[in-house]
């Protein structure tokens, strides 16, 4: 699971897998930025578009950076390697599937 202990869907999806015993590695992504190949291997497996990866929130707008510019796949790894505080979370990894658990209880489909 790629979480950030700020995020109330982060913190959502945690209580979820915890309640069910399941056994989870918890990556805090902001402590241990992903790779380029980290991020390669999400969006491989990704069930949503690469565009869904990155959040266009206000720090997205604060930063001046322009939905249209980030839709590819090179987009979104680029911009993640730049700014991984714009990644979605959190994203939760099983069986070779990855989703972005938002709301958190999108979870419970990899379960």
């Amino acid at each position: 699971m790629y979480h950030n202990p700020g995020c109330k869907f982060s913190r959502g999806a945690e209580e979820i897998l915890r309640e069910r015993g399941a056994d989870v590695e918890i990556v805090e992504y902001l402590d241990h930025p992903l790779t380029r190949a980290d991020f390669e291997s999400v969006l491989d497996i990704l069930e949503d578009p690469a565009a869904d990866l990155v959040r266009k929130d206000k720090q997205f707008a604060a930063l001046g950076l322009d939905e249209a510019d980030y839709q590819t796949r090179e987009q979104v790894v680029e911009v993640l390697l730049e700014h991984p505080v714009l990644m979605q979370r959190p994203i939760i990894i099983r069986d070779g599937r990855a989703i972005i658990a938002r709301p958190s209880e999108k979870l419970l489909d990899l379960l």
